[in-house]
């Protein structure tokens, strides 16, 4: 089923523009570590520039995770009903179950950190020190995805400080070489902003500290996506299962338990506390929910274990099971929706539909090109540049002409044919007014106005203009409106933005 949506949905505005990371031979990016890029240059070089090659390495994220929970709770338990629902709970999370079809940070987050909690319940098993570089690898490789693999370092340390173990490990040389190691293999990221003036951390660190007056609505936003993500039944049992496993684990010492639950508890309460002030992005908390699914399994098995009552086994295996089948059943009608019903439910409001039919756009800019004699195509948004490269790939060039800061390192888009020539400019209304123009030059022809529509709903306008007398400038001073990019703290995304993260 996801390997049928990776093919047939058009690729999304943030999923385009990772695929032009992949393009380019840069150490990192000012968005996001490169193992995204990565991930989509494995999947393109097996089934070319297409939606399942770009999407393909998710498809393979999303089968290493449930192997790995798999054998986390299987080495915890021995209990093959636990280790079902390890791996089923997931196919009935809707983010998980089909989502991770769509290219993100966040999907190539989730398999490294799962990973390193796996080497961490092998050290708890098997008591071999060696087990901490293997985890200290897998954190490499995850912050090499996203930035907030950084937030499963509290979960870490509890892991290694609160059991009675911890004067051990505080002596050993095995977790500071795992922390070396995590280091060693971040570092395409760390001298990428050494040469760029610390670019990607001062602009992830407006977000992070960014304050705004408290909104109900955020907060809303919020829980009401995990509960779409990750079910409106099943995301209260995994919740009740992360308490449960937490309890357990800081009376007892449980290293495990203490492991699973704080890679929980510490992340989820950080972007409740951030909803209260701004909007938390779809996929932002998506990395924690795969630790959770495995401690509700190992509980569900640990109940009748420690002698609970039977009613409160029996009532938490049957809200499991009607968890999963609920959620399975709400994954596959989501499929049915999007691959194959005509109707469009949600209006303009659609996440997937918000971000289709740019192939209408494509084609009257391609006629225009024609008409107008121009060699090269100029944008003022980074999704619009991401849509006209994946479908003009290298037969036009294709500029972003402000933000030029997110194109550090990039190679040289073609400015043999831009120079001096005409150009078209296709921006996303009112984009096409925006004050950058005023730092610009150019002579401006408005052409006509397009509608990018998806089933009968007209999702955004789009301005087409020639542009002539102008050359635009690829790395201008940073001190320049056409080198900063926007930042999500101070710019809310359009609605069809939603999801980046």
């Amino acid at each position: 089923m996801r390997m049928i949506y990776a093919g047939a949905i058009d690729l999304r505005t943030d999923e385009a523009y990772y695929w032009t990371w992949s393009k380019e031979s840069a150490l990192s990016f000012l968005d996001h570590p490169p193992m995204i890029a990565w991930f989509i240059r494995f999947g393109t070089a097996i089934f070319g520039d297409t939606n399942l090659g770009v999407r393909f390495a998710g498809i393979v994220a999303m089968l290493v995770t449930q192997l790995l929970l798999a054998d986390i709770v299987r080495r915890v338990t021995h209990d093959v009903r636990a280790v079902a629902i390890a791996v089923l709970m997931p196919e009935a999370a809707l983010y998980y179950g089909l989502l991770m079809a769509k290219v993100s940070p966040d999907v190539a987050l989730i398999p490294f950190a799962v990973a390193m909690v796996w080497a961490l319940v092998r050290l708890h098993e098997s008591d071999d020190a060696r087990w901490w570089l293997a985890a200290g690898a897998f954190a490499g490789l995850a912050l090499l995805s996203k930035f907030t693999a950084i937030m499963l370092l509290p979960a870490v340390a509890a892991f290694m400080l609160v059991p009675k173990w911890r004067g051990r490990w505080l002596a050993s040389p095995y977790p500071w070489a795992a922390a070396l190691i995590a280091v060693v293999v971040f570092l395409p990221v760390l001298i990428w902003n050494s040469q760029h003036d610390w670019a990607s951390f001062r602009f992830q660190l407006v977000r992070a500290t960014a304050t705004h007056e408290l909104s109900l609505r955020t907060v809303g936003d919020y829980i009401g996506l995990q509960f779409g993500l990750v079910g409106f039944i099943l995301l209260p049992v995994v919740l009740s299962g992360v308490a449960l496993t937490a309890w357990r684990g800081y009376r007892r010492g449980d290293a495990v338990a203490i492991l699973l639950s704080t890679a929980v508890i510490v992340p989820f309460g950080y972007f409740f506390w951030k909803s209260l002030s701004l909007r938390v992005g779809d996929t932002w908390p998506m990395f924690i929910w795969p630790a959770g699914f495995a401690a509700t399994a190992i509980n569900i098995a640990m109940l009748s274990r420690e002698g609970w009552p039977a009613w409160i086994i029996q009532s938490t295996i049957r809200w499991a099971r009607i968890a999963v089948a609920s959620g399975i059943v709400f994954v596959v009608a989501v499929f049915l929706y999007y691959v194959v019903a005509p109707w469009n439910f949600i209006g303009r409001a659609d996440p997937i539909g918000g971000e289709a039919g740019y192939q209408q756009v494509v084609a009257r800019a391609e006629a225009q090109l024609q008409a107008t004699g121009a060699s090269w195509i100029a944008t003022t948004d980074y999704r619009t540049y991401a849509m006209l490269r994946w479908f003009f790939g290298d037969r036009v060039p294709v500029i972003q002409i402000n933000e030029r800061g997110r194109f550090e390192g990039f190679r040289d888009p073609g400015m043999d044919a831009i120079r001096g020539r005409t150009g078209l400019y296709v921006g996303r209304e009112p984009d096409h007014i925006s004050p950058v123009w005023r730092s610009i030059t150019a002579i401006r022809q408005p052409l006509e106005r397009v509608e990018r529509s998806w089933r009968g709903i007209v999702m955004d306008t789009y301005a087409l203009e020639k542009l002539t007398g102008w050359t635009p400038e690829l790395s201008p001073q940073k001190d320049s409106p056409l080198y900063r990019p926007r930042t999500l703290a101070f710019h809310p995304s359009p609605p069809q933005a939603r999801g980046k993260g």
